[in-house]
């Protein structure tokens, strides 16, 4: 089941997707205020063009790094913003923020959520001296900051996060996911 927000009045509508195919339009009329509008069902344009985009930009490597050694993933929890994405980490900076055009990070996601700067916050990805991956959360001196378990990054803080991680960047919760756990 899906929901669709009505643009007038905010009211919820929730519909069964499984019944339509992807390219089909809808129509909905809201049972509040009365206003219709209408939707596409389908995958989202931004998605393939984003996919292009980062292959021109990052050419085969990057591909193949993340091929050879998996680093884990990140999770965006589907919200009224957007929908559910996992985006691959890879060893380094791995740059968090929302998907525009021409923005140079490496893990965008695409949202129209606000509080979510472009250049938000960033994973560094390494290993420690037991060969095991570590997770360093910081903040990219965000607007609406990045939290962990509720409580606000400082500036400069770097906090060591692990699997099951749930930290929020503006009104956006992200779930850290690590190799062991992906499979």
């Amino acid at each position: 089941m899906k929901r669709v927000r009505c643009p007038k009045c905010d009211h919820y509508i929730i519909f069964d997707e499984t019944k339509y195919t992807a390219g089909q339009s809808l129509v909905f009329k809201c049972d509040e205020c009365g206003r219709e509008f209408g939707i596409r069902i389908g995958v989202s344009k931004l998605r393939s063009t984003q996919k292009d985009e980062n292959a021109q930009l990052d050419g085969d490597d990057r591909s193949r790094e993340v091929e050879e050694a998996p680093c884990g993933s990140i999770v965006v929890i589907e919200n009224v913003f957007h929908f559910k994405q996992v985006i691959p980490l890879h060893l380094g900076n791995n740059v968090i923020g929302r998907y525009q055009k021409g923005n140079p990070i490496n893990c965008p996601f695409e949202t129209v959520d606000p509080s979510v700067d472009l250049n938000h916050c960033t994973i560094h990805v390494s290993r420690n001296k037991r060969g095991q991956m570590q997770y360093l959360l910081s903040d990219n001196n965000s607007n609406t900051g990045t939290f962990v378990d509720n409580i606000e990054l400082t500036p400069r803080e770097r906090r060591l996060i692990s699997d099951g991680t749930l930290f929020t960047i503006g009104a956006t919760s992200i779930i850290l996911r690590t190799p062991e756990t992906e499979e």
